[in-house]
C-alpha cells in the first residue's frame, strides 16, 4: 500500500506567520489559487475536519468523496492561537513554552505529546483499516503537526519531529508494504501540488 500524506494549502494566518491550530480559517485566495489536481484520484481522500483541510482535498481531488477524521487536526495552541511569535516575546507563558522546546502543554492548548498520541492513533487507526481491506493506496490531507507527528513516529529513515514538516500543498509518499508486520513507513518521495511546485 502506498500512503499519501499531504498538508493543507496556504491560509491568512500562515501568511502572517500566527499560530493556526484548531482555529478553522479557510484558504487564503492565494493559497487556493495555487494549488493543482493531484496526480492520481483516489476514490475516498482523509480529511482533518478544518476547513482549510477539506478545501484542500477538494481542489487536489475534486471527485473523490472526504471522509473528515477529528483526530487528524492540527495541535491546539491554546492561548497562542492567532497571535504571532513577535507579538508574544515578552509573554512570560509563551517565554516559558519556548525555553522548554515547545513540549510543555500550551495553556489551554494540548502539548507536543498529547498531541501526536492523539495524531497517531488516529493515523494508525486509517493505516490499519486501509491494510485490512487491501487498499493499494491511502489518500490523507491534514497539517504540518499532523505529517510531524505520524512520520516521526512512524517513518524510516528515522528524523526528528520538525524535519517532517513539508510546504503547503506538499506532503510524503510513503510505502506500507512492512505497516502490519512492523508498523513503519518507508519514505518514496516528496511531492508538491502548486503550481511550479512551490508556494
Amino acid at each position: 500500500m502506498t500512503v499519501y500524506l499531504l498538508r493543507h494549502g496556504e491560509t491568512e494566518y500562515n501568511t502572517q506567520r500566527r499560530y493556526l491550530g484548531r482555529t478553522d480559517l479557510p484558504l487564503s485566495p492565494k493559497g487556493r489559487a495555487a494549488l493543482v489536481p493531484g496526480d492520481f484520484s483516489p476514490g475516498i481522500v482523509y480529511v482533518s475536519p478544518l476547513r482549510r483541510a477539506v478545501e484542500t482535498a477538494g481542489l487536489l481531488f475534486p471527485d473523490a468523496e472526504a471522509e473528515a477524521v477529528p483526530g487528524l487536526r492540527e495541535m491546539d495552541f491554546g492561548i497562542f492561537e492567532g497571535r504571532s511569535a513577535a507579538e508574544m516575546s515578552g509573554d512570560p507563558a509563551y517565554r516559558q513554552w519556548v525555553d522548554g522546546f515547545c513540549q510543555g502543554p500550551v495553556p489551554g492548548g494540548e502539548s507536543k505529546d498529547s498531541f501526536s498520541r492523539r495524531t497517531c492513533r488516529a493515523f494508525a487507526a486509517l493505516l490499519d483499516a486501509a491494510a485490512d481491506r487491501g487498499e493499494d493506496s491511502l489518500a490523507i490531507v491534514a497539517h504540518g503537526g499532523t505529517q510531524m507527528a505520524a512520520l516521526e513516529r512512524y517513518a524510516l529513515p528515522r528524523r526528528d519531529y520538525y524535519a517532517w514538516q513539508s510546504p503547503y500543498g506538499g506532503g510524503f509518499v510513503l510505502d506500507a508494504s512492512r505497516w502490519t508486520a512492523d508498523r513503519t513507513l518507508t519514505l518514496l518521495r516528496t511531492v508538491q501540488y502548486t503550481k511550479g511546485g512551490t508556494l
